[in-house]
């Protein structure tokens, strides 16, 4: 079946009756609701979950959304849909064309999101979610620590102290420790087993502060002797040359070692002082992170509680708007059902006018088609009879004329009137009941079951003000529940007390900063000297073999050697000197900064960061021997909660709110007093209490009921339209009058002259004449009104049939009405209701969420403790410390082998006092004796 295109009362460019017979060639025996073969459906988007697209409607009285949407293709589909059909030979193409150009449309819609829409729309599918977030606060402090490019020197001293320290953390000592249970009598072999590498390294430092004084002395005392190697004789060998380089390349080696641990010492020195100069500015960015957090936590709860007017505002308007919200549901669910039978009435009231106009038409052009048809015969008979007057002439009797004369006489029977349009009968009856039916307004009674239907959205508003004002008191008493919850949470207390911590803490910190910097400064002078006074005895070791390498001749003897290579000798036992003289102090350095230094890594910054430390704090009954949880007690005076150290700062670390970080749940538990659900049963109750009453909707009363009926009953389909496209198609005359004359006058051209011969050329003419004056117009008038008995019999084949399937949607649409109409007004209604107690569902999860998860984000307490440990404690000073020891020491155990290396070599740059000499003795014998030089040493 059809349907009109309607909007705003302006019909299809297409007349009423071609829409209706068009229609009607495709209408089934039943009118079923998806009408798939529609002719004039299928030209607007349906909406999300309707079948295929849908037929443009007039507007409902309720605003439509997205108007603007997709303006462009909207316009494509009202060119589309505004097109004429296609002639009946094309329309199978055109349709194609048509339904390909959809296919399309179709899924460009799709793939924009089906943002375009055309026509009413229940607004409860379409309504708009609303989006909170809770602004977030920036904070100064990093939450991550980089030492830099020393990092890497830092990591290789953590290497060394886990081969030097390889056991686990020692929990339970540390739990004696702050339980005030440890027993050094009975408990010192646990403290020795995890202390032994320490240990053992600790003891043969002092070993070598011992010893090294004492070796020194002693070694000094057997030079001043001419003991090891205190003589100034060096005895020659086969094998010195090799020893000389060996002792130098070794001698070498070995200072490139401590040079590499004396710049390990200079880059942790100045490190140290650079981190401790940051010191400050680290606090001072902890310290403004930390209020922040406390600042800003009243704010945060402020813009929450301030974001119910927000909600309510949207809640407030969607019940103002109750008319094309509920309303314009209710409307949109009854459309699909009601509309079409409408326009299929509206359609059909048009087609009755058009019909009639019709067939008025066609009576008319019957009439003057029989008039042509009598003229065109009168005209013929008179030719006829001229011809057989003319024949009558005398010389029409003597041949050969005669032959002719009897030719054309027998040829007179073709001039006849070849129809007889005096039988058809006349159109004036059907004309008649047609205009019978007219005398009912059938046009005016669909509009006022047009009004009829449009105005439930008005019916809706008018019965529900009472039940609006009821919920809009509802949402009013949630606000001021709402604003009770806020000046409850006991987040703000928290936080306060967490000031006063703050503020001492602070003044704490600025007081005894300038100590620490000064204090530092004289360390990095100590730290300063000791790397100088290493770097001076590698100096010497470098001149010494720089002198004694670049001034040694292999050809001079030992009393011989010059003065360059005896100065490199000299700068090794200069260097040697000042190696005993104060080895043992760097020593005892390095041992006092190793032994504090690898512990404070060991059982601190390790265990902190493997989060053990907080493992031992969070031992049950520890730091209070009353109390489980020693955090819950302090927080809550509640030991038995579950509040741990480890969490706390998992959760700070993790930036989640102080509600859930401190379980302040115990103290104030929001989830009961900010009930999701009974607040929204409140709403939900007032929404159920709706009653709507629609059940006056009357789309057509009996008066156009029985038109319709007398209309199918009319009997135009019962006309028989075969006589009359069988007149229609008859030529007009017998015989085709120019060939007749073309004829006529070839056989009168055989004549001889005369009277006869000009007589029958003037009948030629004559016949030529009513040809083109009389039969021509006939036959195109005889083509055309057999196109329009041929359309009239198509429109009018099974109209009874038509008005039948017509009366039944009607009446299935009616039925729909009556049978339907509450359970839509229900489901309408509970989605519209669903539709605001959506806003405070969406809006109290989010309160609840950002209270108990977001409020007062505790990541700069993490951050904070996270700067005072690892960054500050670990980062800023063990580190750089224990790489100081490291460097100092590694050099300050070379110098040992660099001690020894130096005196050898010495022997093989210095100036001899006396040589060995090679004499050739009288008796033969061979050997050497003591030469001695009488030059100084």
């Amino acid at each position: 079946m059809y349907e009109m295109v309607y909007n705003q009362g302006v019909p299809d460019p297409r007349t009423a009756s071609q829409i209706f017979w068009d229609g009607a060639l495709s209408h089934g025996a039943e009118h079923t609701r998806s009408r798939p073969l529609d002719v004039a459906v299928h030209c607007m988007p349906a909406r999300p979950g309707k079948e295929g697209l849908r037929t443009r409607r007039a507007p409902a009285p309720f605003p439509q959304r997205n108007r603007n949407a997709g303006s462009l293709l909207t316009q494509g589909f009202q060119n589309l849909c505004d097109r004429r059909p296609p002639a009946l030979p094309h329309a199978w193409g055109t349709l194609l064309a048509m339904a390909l150009l959809l296919g399309f449309l179709l899924l460009l819609l799709e793939l924009c999101g089906n943002t375009l829409s055309v026509g009413s729309r229940s607004s409860t599918k379409g309504t708009e979610v609303l989006e909170f977030e809770l602004p977030a606060e920036n904070y100064e402090t990093k939450d991550s620590y980089k030492a830099g490019p020393i990092g890497g020197l830092f990591q290789i001293v953590h290497v060394f102290l886990r081969v030097v320290q390889p056991n686990d953390f020692p929990e339970d000592i540390l739990r004696k420790i702050l339980q005030k249970k440890f027993d050094f009598s009975t408990d010192y072999e646990k403290i020795i087993y995890y202390e032994i590498g320490v240990i053992i390294c600790a003891v043969l430092g002092l070993l070598f502060v011992i010893l090294m004084p004492l070796v020194g002395f002693c070694f000094g005392l057997c030079r001043c002797c001419n003991k090891c190697g205190g003589e100034m004789h060096q005895r020659q060998k086969k094998n010195g040359p090799f020893l000389r380089k060996c002792f130098a390349v070794s001698l070498l080696v070995i200072s490139l070692f401590i040079s590499l641990g004396i710049i390990y010492g200079f880059a942790a020195n100045h490190h140290l002082r650079t981190q401790i100069e940051k010191t400050r500015k680290l606090a001072d960015s902890n310290f403004k992170d930390l209020r922040t957090l406390l600042n800003g936590a009243p704010a945060q709860i402020s813009y929450i509680l301030n974001q119910y007017t927000t909600t309510k505002e949207k809640a407030f308007s969607d019940l103002d708007n109750v008319k094309s919200l509920l309303g314009g549901g209710i409307h949109e669910q009854l459309r699909p059902k009601v509309i079409p039978a409408l326009d299929d009435i509206k359609a059909m009231a048009e087609a009755i006018k058009e019909t009639k106009e019709a067939l008025l038409n066609v009576n008319n052009t019957l009439k003057e088609l029989k008039k042509s048809s009598a003229q065109l015969n009168t005209s013929l008979s008179d030719v006829k009879r001229d011809l057989e007057q003319s024949l009558n002439d005398p010389m029409c009797s003597v041949p050969p004329a005669a032959a002719t004369c009897d030719n054309i006489r027998t040829s007179l029977s073709q001039l006849d009137d070849n129809t007889d349009m005096g039988q058809l009968p006349s159109l004036d009856k059907p004309i008649e009941k047609i205009n019978d039916i007219l005398q009912t307004n059938l046009s005016s009674l669909v509009q006022q079951g047009y009004k009829s239907f449009n105005d439930i959205p008005e019916m809706v508003q008018n019965q529900t003000t009472d039940i609006i004002s009821d919920v809009k008191s509802t949402l009013n008493s949630i606000g001021s529940d709402i604003e009770n919850i806020g000046e409850q949470i006991p987040i703000q207390e928290q936080l306060s007390n967490f000031m006063g911590y703050i503020n001492d803490t602070e003044t704490y910190i600025h007081r005894n900063l300038p100590m620490l910097e000064e204090y530092d400064s004289y360390r990095w002078l100590g730290g300063l000297v000791v790397c100088c006074l290493l770097t001076l005895i590698v100096i010497f070791y470098y001149l010494g073999l720089l002198c004694g390498t670049c001034g040694y001749d292999r050809n001079a003897t030992p009393t011989r050697r010059g003065c360059v290579s005896n100065t490199g000798g000299i700068f090794l036992m200069v260097g040697a000197g000042v190696s005993f003289l104060f080895c043992w102090v760097l020593m005892t350095i390095v041992v006092l900064t190793f032994v504090v230094g690898a512990n404070v890594e060991k059982l601190l910054c390790e265990p902190y960061q493997n989060r053990k430390l907080f493992q031992v704090l969070d031992t049950p009954y520890l730091l209070n021997e009353n109390w489980k949880h020693y955090l819950s007690g302090m927080v809550f005076n509640k030991p038995d909660i579950n509040l741990t150290f480890e969490q706390v700062y998992s959760d700070c670390k993790e930036n989640k709110g102080i509600y859930s970080t401190l379980k302040l749940e115990n103290s104030y538990n929001i989830s009961e007093h900010l009930n999701i659900q009974e607040h929204a049963g409140n709403i939900s109750n007032d929404f159920q209490n709706m009653k709507v009453n629609i059940d006056n909707i009357v789309l057509l009363d009996e008066a156009g009921r029985k038109n319709l009926m007398d209309f199918g009953l009319s009997g135009i389909d019962t006309i028989n339209y075969n006589v009359y496209l069988a007149e229609m198609s008859k030529a007009p005359t017998k015989v085709n009058l120019v060939s007749f004359a073309d004829d006529l006058e070839v056989k009168a051209n055989r004549l001889p002259h005369g009277n006869l011969k000009q007589s029958l050329k003037n009948n030629a003419q004559t016949i030529r004449t009513i040809h083109h004056g009389q039969v021509v117009p006939l036959e195109q008038s005889m083509s055309s009104t057999y196109q329009s008995i041929k359309e009239l019999q198509q429109k009018s084949s099974g109209l009874e049939m038509k008005v039948t399937n017509t009366i039944s949607s009607l009446d299935s649409a009616q039925d729909f009405l009556t049978t339907r109409i509450s359970s839509v007004i229900v489901e309408e209604s509970q989605k519209y209701g669903n539709t605001i107690v959506g806003y405070f569902e969406r809006y109290l999860q989010w309160v609840k969420i950002s209270i108990t998860e977001k409020i007062a984000a505790c990541k700069p307490v993490a951050t904070a403790l996270d700067s005072a440990v690892d960054v500050f404690l670990c980062g800023y000073i063990t580190d750089p410390m224990n790489l100081f020891w490291f460097g100092i020491g590694k050099a300050t155990i070379f110098l040992l082998p660099a001690l020894i290396f130096a005196v050898k070599l010495a022997k093989y740059y210095r100036r001899m006092d006396s040589e060995d000499v090679y004499d050739d003795m009288e008796n033969g014998n061979i050997g050497f004796h003591r030469h001695h030089s009488t030059q100084t040493v």
